[in-house]
């Protein structure tokens, strides 16, 4: 089985990946040609800086689009049927965003808007697989995928009494605080129906396997590692929210990680952890340093973060169960109810618990959050979910503008190569072992796909804000999805949708 290596954490070269040199020589072959395939192309970018996280290239080129790819980079000029001028700009792959939850139209919107160009839903994931990306063909703005949820198929097992299918993977039943497939243990004939139910979304082309403990406390050890051992014998990624957080020792960021570590050991399976800070708050140095030495001992395992200090979820799930301020380590008043944006009280709290509906937690420290965006294997996801009516957290709309504005210009944690690299390439590199299409991704290079991004380094900015979370990120002057333009000058254009579905077979 391939792996992700610790000692390679930047670019892996192997027989199904495009390396490092081999995208330095194509790119070079360009440039010293300087000379335009027959006949003008579709678009052109022209004297943008161009900046590869691939193949190191950073400077000013022509970028030709033809047939949805990257036909040229050039040092000469190019002719287009479209020309566009962006000197002094910046063109980068279109940022792939591996933990969107926003699945919709306004959420592509506003991702659009902040740069990005893939959406892909990999924590939570989707069951069935064929109707979810059936509902989405010829109306996506973004290239879209899925992994099989697993908290879709305790779904569909112990709450079958309902539609499974039309029923959120993060839902919870407020008539009943503690529903069966949320806290009860499953029997093993349940647990090799779920794993039937996983099976078939893989077999149809799902990207992996998404697991959610963390709201299935009742999922028992012996359960997740049946989906553990799935993944490693279909050889595909699996993605995971940590069954606990905070640092409350047992049952806190370190034991769950640790059970995790202890799963990718014991079956060979392939894990990525989700928004690490969330989980770690304090211990994050700690998870980070336990993450390294998995690797370096061959076990395959990555991580992400999305750059705020507070986390969102759902108020009635099993993340507030008794024992919450203690485990996160806050009180009422750190928890804002997104609707309002009111800080909760405990008379509020019960309220609006027995109601259910998205919160935002304010109890992520800023040095847990640069300590793991400053770590060099640890990319960003936006954990991006539906605004209700105008409110909730602002990660879905601003988390890449914020990395470009507030971490990388204003204060220099990173610098822009590498932001690049870990918003656009290294989501790429980290599923194109099982998913062949994201080979094209994350690059800019002849026969890559025209999945662009253009913004204003002097000026991109994220402008959600927790209070008011439906702004629009400035500075993203241009995004082109497949060589469309779904953003141009600023501005969303209407009338397209030139995103495509990402499976892992075509």
């Amino acid at each position: 089985m391939h792996r992700f290596r610790a000692s390679r954490a930047d670019l892996i070269c192997g027989r199904s990946v495009i390396c490092a040199a081999t995208l330095a020589t194509i790119v070079a072959v360009a440039h010293l040609h300087g000379t335009q395939p027959a006949g003008p192309f579709e678009v052109v970018l022209a004297g943008g800086r161009v900046m590869d996280p691939a193949s190191g290239l950073d400077g000013v080129r022509h970028i030709g689009i033809r047939d949805r790819q990257i036909a040229a980079v050039s040092t000469a000029p190019l002719t287009g049927v479209t020309t566009i001028d962006v000197s002094g700009l910046v063109v980068s792959p279109g940022f792939i965003d591996p933990h969107a939850h926003a699945q919709s139209l306004e959420g592509n919107r506003f991702q659009a808007r902040d740069g990005v160009t893939t959406a892909l839903e990999l924590e939570s994931g989707a069951m069935p697989m064929n109707d979810w990306y059936q509902s989405r063909e010829g109306q996506a703005l973004l290239n879209y995928g899925a992994t099989v949820g697993h908290i879709s198929s305790r779904i569909a097992v112990m709450h079958a009494k309902e539609r499974w299918s039309e029923i959120s993977a993060m839902r919870q039943d407020t008539s009943d605080p503690r529903p069966d497939w949320t806290h009860k243990k499953a029997t093993p004939a349940q647990i090799d129906a779920m794993i039937g139910h996983l099976e078939r979304g893989l077999v149809a082309g799902a990207l992996g396997v998404g697991m959610g403990p963390a709201y299935t406390p009742g999922a028992s050890r012996e359960e997740l590692l049946r989906v553990f051992e799935l993944a490693a014998r279909r050889k595909v990624l699996a993605f995971i929210h940590m069954r606990s957080a905070g640092e409350v020792e047992p049952g806190g960021s370190i034991d769950a990680l640790q059970e995790v570590l202890a799963n990718v050991a014991a079956t060979g399976a392939s894990v990525h952890i989700v928004h690490i800070t969330s989980m770690g708050l304090g211990q994050t140095p700690r998870l980070l340093s336990m993450i390294d030495g998995a690797r370096a001992r061959g076990l395959d395992v990555t991580t992400e973060l999305y750059p705020y200090t507070a986390a969102s979820t759902y108020l009635q799930s099993a993340l507030f169960e008794p024992g919450w301020q203690g485990r996160f380590g806050i009180s009422f008043k750190d928890v804002q109810w997104a609707a309002t944006g009111e800080r909760l009280t405990e008379e509020t709290f019960t309220r609006y618990r027995a109601r259910g509906g998205f919160v935002v937690i304010h109890m992520i420290p800023e040095e847990a959050l640069r300590a793991a965006l400053t770590h060099p294997t640890v990319m960003v996801g936006s954990d991006g979910v539906p605004l209700t009516n105008g409110g909730g957290h602002p990660r879905g709309v601003g988390t890449y503008a914020r990395v470009l504005g507030r971490y990388v210009r204003e204060e220099k944690v990173i610098d822009l190569m590498t932001a690049l690299r870990k918003i656009s390439l290294m989501p790429a590199q980290r599923l194109e072992l099982f998913v062949p299409a994201m080979r094209r991704k994350g690059r800019i290079a002849v026969g890559m796909d025209a999945d662009l991004t253009v913004f204003d380094p002097a000026r991109v900015i994220d402008r959600a804000t927790f209070d008011k979370p439906a702004q629009f990120s400035e500075g993203i002057r241009h995004v082109l999805v497949g060589g469309t333009f779904v953003v141009r000058d600023e501005q969303l254009v209407p009338q397209v949708a030139p995103g495509r579905p990402i499976r892992t077979q075509p």
